[in-house]
């Protein structure tokens, strides 16, 4: 990726000409969406606005969610889609070329793997995995059959991060050696407790594909619409929300994986259809040189939901959601508290050598104003439409966009080992030999 001002202009002007190109029908992507829940109807529409990408297949256990589905694919293109009964039929076409797969976590590898051996190439929901070790198994499928995958964590598709990643390269903030990333919501709905169609019934949800691999259990709705809250399904707020932010520092710091991880975090609040924690901490330590804090909560929403502290020895810079903030670092030595104690003739002494001067006297001056802060606030396309791009690059030129499997199976491996580290009370470390966490 070029991260250049002209790298931005040409991205936008090949965006613009993406979304306004005038498409032969032999010339568009047919795209498969498998799992159509509430993000998958997002990134359909991140799709839909390349009309290089043509929607033409739809697979879910509720039948809500694929007439649904169709429906925004007639309103948007005027085509109509296809539903399936089973993804294997989706991957068993040989007219699809490409696949969402935006099913809960624990179907991932398994239809990312599948696919990518039938020949399609892949845009996975994050997280890339459901347990560590299978990202090792994708990565492989991955370079043996030559397709392209691109994990669907937006943020790095950003102007703001990929200035933000700019900035940290020319050396704007020094030395970064600590960077504090929170994810915080307070509501219902923040906390994945969904409301539940009123015609989901064992007619119109199949529950036998949806558990899959998963462990066997009663028809339960719940489990079904909020399966985010439990660990059959999901890794919660690690999987969901850390991912993001290991999936950005990673991105900004050209970083791989960490070496080090200890988490903690409890259920205190959401109790009720849950057995995942509703607030996590961890601590990450990475070869690279620094340290990051990981928070998230669903009982206060302070930090704007999403926000990234990147503390460098020179400057601070502040990502969130669309906007970026830089301020550099005043730095002054000022020792009059401990040189006050001296013998009055050391004292003097002291503030006569120049290097003294040099360092501390800004401290002593009359009181004056320093040049502040940089804020930056991001317009146009949405992230998530930018992202498609990146994957509709990745397909026309067959190479990879930064966000690949091995991005994928790192950001990923960072909430797992969050998460054992909390289940288990002990540090979690990684084996860079086997590029697994350790045993």
């Amino acid at each position: 990726m070029d991260f250049s001002r002209r790298g931005f202009l040409e991205m936008n002007a090949a965006l613009a000409t993406s979304m306004s190109a005038q498409v032969a029908p032999n010339d568009r992507i047919q795209l498969a969406c498998i799992g159509c829940g509430a993000r998958a109807h997002e990134l359909m529409a991140g799709a839909m606005a390349h009309p290089q990408f043509e929607i033409t297949q739809v697979v879910d256990a509720y039948t809500g969610r694929t007439e649904r589905a169709l429906d925004r694919i007639k309103e948007t293109r005027g085509n109509t889609a296809k539903i399936r009964r089973d993804y294997r039929e989706v991957i068993a076409d040989k007219s699809v070329d490409a696949i969402i797969c935006a099913t809960p976590d624990h179907w991932h590898k398994q239809i990312v793997v599948e696919a990518m051996k039938a020949g399609k190439d892949v845009y996975c929901e994050k997280p890339l995995t459901y347990k560590s070790a299978e990202g090792l198994e994708i990565i492989a499928t991955a370079r043996d059959t030559g397709r392209m995958l691109q994990v669907g964590s937006q943020g790095m598709s950003t102007m703001s991060q990929v200035r933000a990643k700019q900035m940290i390269k020319e050396g704007k903030l020094g030395k970064v050696t600590m960077i504090r990333a929170a994810y915080n919501r307070n509501s219902a709905s923040g906390a994945w407790i969904y409301p539940i169609p009123p015609d989901a019934n064992p007619q119109t949800v199949n529950w036998d594909m949806f558990l899959g691999s998963a462990p066997k259990h009663g028809f339960d709705l719940e489990r079904f619409f909020r399966w985010r809250c439990y660990r059959d399904y999901s890794g919660g707020i690690a999987t969901d929300l850390f991912v993001h932010l290991c999936t950005t520092i990673h991105f900004l710091m050209d970083a791989k994986v960490p070496s080090k991880v200890m988490g903690m975090g409890g259920l205190y609040r959401w109790k009720e259809s849950r057995d995942v924690p509703d607030t996590l901490n961890a601590v990450l330590e990475y070869p690279e040189g620094f340290t990051v804090n990981l928070s998230s909560t669903f009982n206060n929403q302070s930090s704007s939901e999403a926000s990234f502290m990147f503390l460098g020895t020179e400057g601070t810079l502040s990502v969130g959601w669309g906007e970026l903030k830089y301020w550099p670092e005043h730095i002054g030595e000022d020792n009059r508290w401990i040189v006050e104690s001296w013998p009055k003739k050391l004292e003097e002494a002291y503030y006569k050598d120049p290097k003294v001067q040099k360092e501390e006297m800004p401290s002593l001056a009359k009181a004056h104003l320093v040049e502040g802060g940089t804020e930056w606030r991001e317009q146009g396309q949405d992230a998530t439409i930018i992202h498609f791009w990146h994957f509709l690059n990745s397909i026309k030129t067959r190479k990879s966009y930064w966000e690949d499997a091995v991005a994928g199976h790192h950001a990923a491996a960072c909430a797992h080992m969050v998460n054992q580290s909390a289940r288990e009370g002990r540090m979690v470390q990684w084996d860079f030999a086997r590029d697994d966490v350790k045993a």
